[in-house]
């Protein structure tokens, strides 16, 4: 049959009834349209409504389970919206009934972007979102790490960066978290070391090798590793010497050819050819250190100083630990050298030197504070880190929670004699009443009396022959304009056509029709606006007009120009900060708004500006407490057209006055983006204080 007869049956069906029979029907039609419609657009459609309708019953655990296999089939798709908002809505399918099956299956799915030879940008993108999504599996269901550490262990040595810095992600949390795998975990890790070839997934890696290597042997492989990896030592010396060698073993031939001129002469041409027998590859964290690369050599010495510090608590002979110690201050001291020569790339940094210095100064000294900070006080901010994240996340999950709570002794009302429904619960029209009556009617903010009203713009004024106003309906991709024309003259008017333009991102999509209105009659009229992106976009026009029996040029009114807001497109989300610093990154528009303020208290200011433009705060409320005099926080919202907002508010507290001061940046990708929320943030700032 027909995909939109499927589609509109299924919608129909799970009106009509709730029952789970029916419900899973449902959803097995939406999936199998899914999978069969080739149209990407119909796929999100009709994922959407795939996703409102588990929302609404999440809380059959069948249905979640029977959804969950056949929702993996969906991953067949080959475009990455489909699959990452799949793989999203996966993961708020999954139990510890289906968890061991999702992970199977998404292990298989891993396999095939192995054995893609083919590895494009969106298979790169694909991977990542695998690993996000098995992490979540290995995090919310620990029976699952053993399984899932494995898989993601092989991205490491993956030419995906972004997917290999997640795995590092996952590893770190997991290592924290689950003691058992603590062995396993740091032996792949060992194994993986030498074969990464990314600076930043390098840098996570020695970062968690130094932190958990715990035992003699964990820190004796990591040490020799780490000398495998940097090469002959030292590392100066050893260089200039390769270098002599290499110009000794250069050998230079002469090339003659014969070439035609442009004349048609013939000319002998020379050339000297010189062929270096280059000595054999350096290992890989030596290449990155000649190029410059020394943050990378301040993360070995942070290492390098915890191995050595923990070797000397947990190994008895002293002089495998004068050893292990002299070992990694050499390497240290190496890489200084390197940086204050002419052989690197690029020079050493000041503060690469000092945080260098002080690494051997702690070796050599072993101060009880700078022992305690790099041996137990890193690791305790970490777990104080992942603890707060938890605690955001079940704040989260908490505050999504919908549950309609009834209690034991609560009457039980029967719907087929309740005639007034609110809010998707029946309500009893006599205990309704006697309500009202003894407390009186109380109007809800979002009672629609005042949202209506809200919305009506007043298009001409009270004085022109015509009075025209319009209601306007913001549904997700488009703009409905219900426009009310009332005739203040006496005269018939034909031909009333209402013309309309617009500016910005909007496309008008149907015109409206002409209409004859006898005098002092009205009528209302609608027109359809589509929706490209989120900017502000305006729309204006003109209603023109014959006047019946009167001949000469049509008749025109001017209408007021009806400004749209962007904050109906913009909701809350929320990234992880890895996600943030690389959008923030990427993204080459940024706006800048100075703060002005009459609001004293930072927090206060805060909360004023996630109102005023819908964005979540991800900045812990942790990190937000205390009276410190500034305040620094990242913002984040998405668009219903998958565009990304950020923003970065930094604010300080005048001692003297105590007034605000300060800006905030917003970034997005494209112009009108980051110039629509400014704007709004301005106007805000303006309307604030006038108030």
């Amino acid at each position: 049959g027909s995909a939109s007869v499927w589609y509109e049956a299924a919608g129909t069906l799970v009106t009509l009834s709730t029952t789970p029979t029916a419900v899973k029907a449902a959803a097995k039609c939406y999936v199998e349209l899914i999978v069969h419609e080739s149209d990407n657009n119909v796929k999100l459609v009709v994922l959407d409504k795939l996703i409102k309708l588990q929302s609404e019953h999440k809380h059959d655990l069948t249905l979640q389970q029977e959804l969950s296999m056949d929702v993996l089939r969906i991953l067949t798709s080959t475009d990455i919206e489909v699959r990452r908002k799949t793989l999203d809505f996966l993961m708020s399918l999954i139990s510890l009934r289906n968890v061991k099956d999702v992970v199977s299956l998404l292990k298989k799915e891993v396999i095939k972007t192995y054995s893609n030879t083919d590895k494009d940008q969106n298979t790169k993108t694909y991977q990542q979102l695998l690993v996000k999504a098995l992490h979540q599996c290995g995090v919310k269901f620990p029976i699952t790490a053993e399984i899932v550490v494995p898989i993601l262990m092989d991205f490491l040595a993956e030419g995906n960066e972004k997917a290999a810095e997640s795995v590092l992600e996952f590893v770190r949390e997991a290592v924290t978290r689950f003691e058992n795998l603590q062995p396993s975990i740091i032996q792949k890790l060992l194994n993986s070391l030498p074969s990464i070839k990314s600076i930043s997934v390098l840098h996570a890696g020695l970062w968690i090798l130094g932190e958990y290597c715990s035992t003699e042997e964990q820190i004796r492989n990591m040490v020799d590793v780490v000398l495998e990896s940097v090469g002959e030592l030292p590392i100066v010396d050893t260089e200039i010497r390769e270098s002599t060698k290499d110009e000794q073993e250069t050998t230079s031939t002469v090339v003659v050819t014969s070439r035609v001129t442009a004349d048609g002469t013939y000319a002998t041409q020379s050339a000297l050819s010189t062929i270096t027998n280059h000595s054999e590859d350096k290992p890989q964290l030596r290449t990155f250190l000649l190029d410059g690369e020394f943050f990378l050599g301040a993360a070995l010495a942070t290492a390098l100083t915890k191995l050595a510090l923990r070797y000397k608590q947990v190994c008895s002979d002293v002089c495998a630990r004068n050893k292990l110690t002299a070992q990694s201050m050499l390497i240290l001291a190496s890489i200084m050298h390197l940086g204050k020569s002419s052989l690197p790339k690029k020079p050493i940094s000041d503060d690469d030197v000092d945080w260098l210095s002080l690494c051997i100064r702690v070796l050599n000294d072993g101060s009880p504070v700078l022992v305690s900070i790099f041996t137990r006080a890193c690791r305790q901010s970490l777990q104080d880190m992942i603890g707060t994240l938890d605690l955001s996340k079940l704040q989260l999950s908490e505050d999504e929670k919908n549950i309609v709570k009834t209690d034991v002794d609560a009457l039980i009302n029967f719907s087929h004699i309740l005639t007034n429904v609110a809010d998707g619960q029946a309500v009893d029209e006599l205990e309704l009443s006697l309500l009202q009556a003894t407390e009186g009617s109380k109007k809800k903010e979002n009672d629609i009396s005042t949202t209506a009203l809200s919305k009506v713009y007043q298009l001409t004024g009270f004085s022109d022959p015509i009075y025209a106003e319009a209601y306007i309906n913001v549904n997700q991709y488009d703009i409905v304009l219900d426009v009310l024309v009332v005739n203040q003259t006496p005269d018939t008017l034909q031909n009333l056509t209402l013309e309309l333009a617009t500016l910005g991102d909007l496309k008008l999509v149907d015109k409206p029709s002409p209409i004859t209105l006898a005098g002092n009659d009205f009528c209302n009229t609608k027109a359809q606006v589509k929706v490209a992106s989120t900017e502000t976009g305006i729309i204006f026009g003109n209603i023109v007009y014959d006047v019946s029996g009167v001949s000469g040029d049509k008749s025109c009114v001017v209408l007021n120009d009806i400004h749209i807001d962007i904050m109906d497109y913009i909701v809350p989300a929320t990234c992880t900060d890895t996600e943030f610093r690389k959008m923030w990154a990427e993204f080459e528009w940024e706006n800048k708004v100075s703060v002005q303020s009459n609001i004293t208290d930072m927090n206060q200011y805060l909360d004023h500006i996630l109102k005023s433009t819908n964005m979540c705060c991800l900045t812990p409320k942790q990190a937000l407490e205390g009276d410190c005099g500034f305040l620094a926080a990242n913002l984040y919202a998405k668009s219903v057209f998958g565009e990304d907002a950020l923003a970065n508010i930094s604010i300080e507290q005048l001692s003297d006055s105590g007034a605000l001061t300060g800006h905030i940046r917003i970034r997005a990708k494209s112009q009108g983006m980051a110039l629509s929320l400014g704007d709004k943030i301005t106007h805000s700032q303006k309307k604030e204080a006038g108030a």
